[in-house]
């Protein structure tokens, strides 16, 4: 009974972020016409709104999530806010900002890393 409720309330919470996603597309897209220009941190938030909608996908069907999905929309998001607020900034404050990058995506090379056989981290037949 209570698995049931559960996976209810994951479908709902799953379907209540497709709709406010796709809105938030719909409404970028008309901004962006609207103001008659595409910027680059335009095209990273449609591409936040691309991971999040790949991620809603990938947890429909396998009712699991990676962490690289999260990863990817953390290091887009993240790039997004460095472009904003870079503008207004002094280039040097940006160094913490870049070491967050160099972290996640550090952590995203081990996590594919530790899937292959590159660094004979697979376990062996017997």
């Amino acid at each position: 009974m209570m698995e049931k409720i559960a996976k209810t309330l994951q479908l709902v919470l799953l379907s209540i972020i497709l709709i406010s996603t796709v809105i938030a597309v719909v409404m970028e897209i008309k901004n962006m016409f609207l103001n008659q220009s595409v910027m680059l941190a335009d095209l990273l938030l449609m591409f936040l709104y691309l991971e999040v909608l790949a991620m809603v996908r990938v947890f429909w069907s396998q009712q699991s999530i990676s962490i690289t999905l999260p990863l990817l929309i953390a290091i887009t998001a993240l790039a997004r806010f460095i472009i904003l607020q870079g503008k207004e900034m002094d280039p040097s404050a940006l160094v913490y900002e870049a070491v967050a990058i160099v972290l996640i995506a550090s952590a995203i090379v081990i996590l594919r890393l530790r899937h292959s056989d590159k660094l004979g981290l697979k376990k062996r037949k017997k």
